[in-house]
């Protein structure tokens, strides 16, 4: 358990109004899109799309309900590599933006087929999609920056989206190993043309860093 929040150097973008209509915006409604297994598969690009990315059991789907005020928006699951398709959700009514939940990487168990269609899926429609704004790259705190999530932020990096690194359940550590792993993932993120400097640290259960993610989300897809 951390024994003090723990955040970033850097300020998050924009100021109060842009944290007021963020929490305004993901208190409003949310609701699933669909499900694209392919990309002939994918809706039509008409809203600004924010995507998340990280390693199985990062605890993407929880940060996703967190991040939506929702408790089952997305579907959590102690099984490992559970999403396999591109899910999108519509946020705001009329729709302001677009959440994409991509698929779990670095799942050993998984057979190699199916991991070589989710990278396919993945990689095609980073280098693609004119609407994707920004990806969040999910780091989970307890463990750090891994190889697999370096080969994720090279894909970020070659299909030219920006994309910003966020820590997960920061609640699980202790204050002082917090900030290690912080520092290494700033220094892991100076090191890649397409991320951001700045890390975001959260925690799904304590609510640690949602608000502040909520708004640099507003921020990105009104860039």
């Amino acid at each position: 358990m951390t024994d003090e929040v723990v955040t970033g150097d850097a300020p998050l973008p924009g100021d109060e109004d842009l944290a007021e209509r963020a929490r305004r915006l993901f208190a409003g409604p949310i609701a699933f899109l669909k499900s694209a297994p392919a990309l002939h598969f994918l809706p039509d690009p008409e809203f600004p799309e924010v995507a998340l990315a990280g390693r199985s059991n990062v605890g993407k789907s929880s940060l996703l309900n967190a991040l939506t005020n929702r408790k089952s928006l997305a579907r959590t699951s102690v099984t490992p590599g559970r999403t396999q398709e591109l899910n999108f959700f519509d946020v705001g009514d009329p729709v302001t933006l677009r959440l994409v939940d991509m698929p779990g990487y670095g799942f050993a168990k998984a057979p190699l087929k199916v991991v070589e269609q989710w990278k396919r899926l993945v990689r095609d429609f980073l280098r693609g999609r004119v609407s994707l704004k920004r990806a969040l790259v999910l780091i989970d705190s307890r463990h750090g920056v891994k190889p697999v999530d370096i080969d994720m932020m090279k894909m970020l990096d070659e299909a030219a989206v920006g994309y910003r690194l966020v820590l997960t359940k920061a609640d699980k550590v202790k204050a002082s190993e917090l900030a290690a792993v912080l520092a290494a993932t700033e220094v892991e993120a100076r090191k890649h043309s397409a991320a951001f400097p700045q890390v975001l640290v959260t925690s799904s259960e304590k609510g640690m860093g949602i608000a502040e993610l909520r708004a640099a989300v507003l921020a990105d897809a009104e860039t």
